[in-house]
Parts: C-alpha cells; structure tokens; sequence
C-alpha cells in the first residue's frame, strides 16, 4: 500500500511553505518595529506547527533522525524567543537565522529526496517518480 497526503503531512507542509516565506518578510524588513515583533511571533507560530506536525509524520511507522530535529528546533525556538524577550537580541538573530537554515532549508531539502515520505509523495504526485 502506497503512502498518501495525510492531513498531518498537509499541515507540515503547508506551516512549513509559509514559514517559509514569512520568514524571508521578516528578514528583509526592518528590525525591532511592531511589525516585525507581530510577523516574527507568526513565524514562529508556524514553526510550532512545523515541528509538532512531524511527529504524526512516519514513515513505516517510526520515528527517523529527522524528527530530532524536530526537538532541536523547538529548543531553539524557545531560546530565540526568550532572547528576545530578554535583550539578548545577537543572539536572538544568530538563533532564528539558524532556524530558518537549518530546520527550513537544509531539512526541508533532505524531506524533498525520493527516497524520504515527502519527497517520495511529492514527486509522484507530479509524475516524477
């Protein structure tokens, strides 16, 4: 039997795509401003929901070294918001720039090759796989 989208995969993806581009919003905006604090606090709403999504997400039904990173990323998203919170704004940057990295694009890539659920999903839905 074959995997489908899922609603836990649909949500993944969807936080994750808009995380995706807020979060580029926020960092070609201008820092510290209302706005930005109210973009900020929805990126990482959707980084919640981006993380807490994948542990609904297995493949075969196990867990995989992705979903460390699922932890990792809500570590370090509460320290990015306790930082800023906190003045500790270097810091604060450093961590949601790492953020956006490592648990958007390098793990978002990794989720993308044929051989991992979503990617498997993706490129066969398009014919590609």
């Amino acid at each position: 039997m074959g995997h489908t989208f899922t609603p836990a995969i649909l949500i993944h993806v969807l936080a994750a795509v808009l995380a995706l581009g807020l979060g580029a919003l926020v960092f070609l905006r201008r820092k510290g401003t209302f706005v930005h604090r109210m973009l900020g606090r929805s990126w990482a709403a959707l980084m919640l929901v981006t993380a807490g999504s994948t542990w609904w997400i297995r493949s075969s039904g196990s867990f995989s070294w992705i979903h460390i990173l699922s932890v990792i990323t809500l570590v370090v998203l509460a320290v990015a918001i306790w930082c800023a919170a906190t003045g500790r704004i270097a810091r604060h940057r450093q961590s949601m720039v790492s953020l956006y990295i490592g648990s958007l694009i390098i793990a978002g890539a990794f989720a993308l090759l044929p051989e991992r659920l979503l990617g498997g999903l993706l490129w066969g839905a398009i014919g590609l796989v």
